[in-house]
């Protein structure tokens, strides 16, 4: 019986390379991101190597689409043991004061609402066959704020507030929820963050060698193959010279 993982934000950075690692793992991939011409390139590479890969091409901050492509699956596909609820961003390090409203938005609502969104659409089946594994990709910057990161770290801490919460809803079934906090990941996070800036965004990584996206997908891999009685809960994940969001000792 094959097993099925779907993973938002699929196109990029922590997502993609956990595409990759569960493709590897055996699992068939149901894959959602916003860049349709992505998604259609990573599914005919895997699928040249032998994993089955759906693709759906959506926003998760877009409810009635999200809703629409979940319901378009048909009931082998239904059938998902792991969701990996990755699509995330942050906007910008200004002061709370000064930011941009429709950055908060922006953050709040792919960061916060998305995950709930896909929760909402995928877990119930979970608990009706009383199986599988949501696994959400928090951050080191939800356990406490640092300059700049307000809004943002706001949203990582409802992550963890979030995974909390659905752990004890689903306390009397066999689903399980893993809480995943990287610190500093080498993705185009930062590209992002500073609107395409590449030297500001390279300097966020100065200094140190930071994760990669494989770092990441090994232990979301690790927390969906651990045996059934065993919940890896939360996990915080540091580069060696990385000691907390805001403590980070830099080579000169």
């Amino acid at each position: 019986m094959k097993k099925i993982a779907l993973i938002t934000g699929a196109t990029s950075g922590i997502g993609e390379a956990c595409a990759r690692k569960f493709a590897e793992g055996g699992y068939d991939l149901i894959l959602t991101a916003r860049r349709e011409e992505k998604l259609a390139e990573i599914k005919a590479e895997l699928e040249a190597r032998g994993t089955e890969v759906k693709t759906l091409a959506f926003d998760v901050r877009d409810t009635a689409a999200a809703k629409k492509a979940i319901d378009s699956l048909d009931e082998e596909w239904n059938k998902i043991n792991v969701l990996i609820n990755n699509a995330g961003l942050a906007l910008g390090l200004d002061k709370e004061y000064e930011a941009k409203p429709e950055e908060w938005d922006a953050m709040i609502d792919t960061n916060v609402k998305g995950l709930l969104t896909m929760t909402r659409l995928v877990v119930p089946g979970m608990v009706e066959r009383n199986d599988g594994n949501v696994i959400n990709i928090g951050s080191v910057a939800g356990d406490a704020a640092y300059a700049g990161g307000n809004v943002y770290c706001a949203t990582k801490a409802a992550v963890k507030a979030l995974s909390d919460g659905l752990r004890i809803d689903v306390a009397d079934t066999a689903v399980r929820v893993t809480n995943l906090k990287p610190g500093l990941v080498e993705t185009n996070f930062s590209k992002v963050r500073f609107h395409g800036d590449n030297e500001r965004a390279d300097n966020v990584y100065k200094g140190i060698k930071p994760l990669t996206g494989a770092d990441i997908a090994d232990v979301a891999f690790y927390a969906a193959s651990a045996p059934k009685h065993v919940q890896i809960a939360e996990v915080l994940i540091l580069a060696t010279h990385q000691a907390s969001g805001s403590v980070v000792h830099r080579e000169k």
